[in-house]
């Protein structure tokens, strides 16, 4: 499982993998609901869990109750973007439920810690050349 985590101060993203044995204390939670951050090794950080997608690319809607993928109504995101005003489409989505089916989560810091988060998870990116 992949954790996408957003810094809303910096604007900067942080990918980072999760242990088999921690991705337990993801499953079973909901879009909202807040996050740890020893989970991944960043202490005293607090995340709010925000979304997600299964190994398909198949979104997390927060208004689909359970974990399952199912075929909605919808008018706008995530799971359609609408060419039209007034547009619909029924699409194929998940719950707002984690499961083991999530291979990325994305959340957002709520709650920062002492540590910044470009040296816990390396936010320098080097040039190829």
């Amino acid at each position: 499982m992949k954790l996408v985590i957003s810094d809303p101060s910096s604007g900067k993203s942080y990918q980072v993998e999760v242990e088999k044995d921690k991705e337990a204390l993801i499953v079973g939670k909901k879009i909202g609901d807040q996050l740890d951050g020893s989970v991944v090794g960043a202490a005293g950080y607090v995340f709010v869990l925000t979304g997600g997608s299964d190994g398909s690319g198949f979104p997390m809607r927060k208004d689909v109750q359970g974990s399952a993928r199912k075929k909605v109504l919808v008018a706008g995101p995530p799971g359609f973007h609408p060419k039209r005003k007034g547009e619909r489409k029924r699409v194929s989505v998940r719950g707002n439920v984690y499961s083991d089916a999530i291979v990325q989560v994305n959340v957002k810091v709520v709650k920062k810690g002492d540590t910044p988060l470009d040296q816990l998870f390396g936010g320098e990116k080097k040039d190829a050349s």
